[in-house]
């Protein structure tokens, strides 16, 4: 009944590689496009902030613009290690 419940919700992990593909794919494809398009402008917007934040005229020593690329290279990694381990795990 549990594994029933689990095939018909999607979390069942599916073996028959041969069965139709009822559109799934592409469902996943418009929301990775749309996560990814919300995370640039997500980033855009963060970006004009900061450099609207910076007052003409004072000194800044880069902290922030370093703490935002930190913080920047660590979302990448963490995105890139998911979909590395995800693509191992449908192998």
């Amino acid at each position: 009944m549990q594994k029933d419940l689990a095939q018909l919700v999607g979390f069942a992990h599916q073996t028959d590689h041969d069965a139709p593909s009822n559109g799934r794919p592409v469902v996943e494809l418009i929301a990775t496009v749309t996560l990814a398009l919300s995370t640039v402008i997500a980033v855009t917007a963060v970006s004009i902030g900061i450099a609207r934040a910076d007052v003409p005229g004072t000194e800044s020593d880069g902290t922030a613009l370093a703490v935002a690329l930190l913080i920047g290279l660590l979302l990448s990694g963490m995105g890139g290690l998911t979909a590395v381990m995800a693509k191992r795990e449908r192998d």
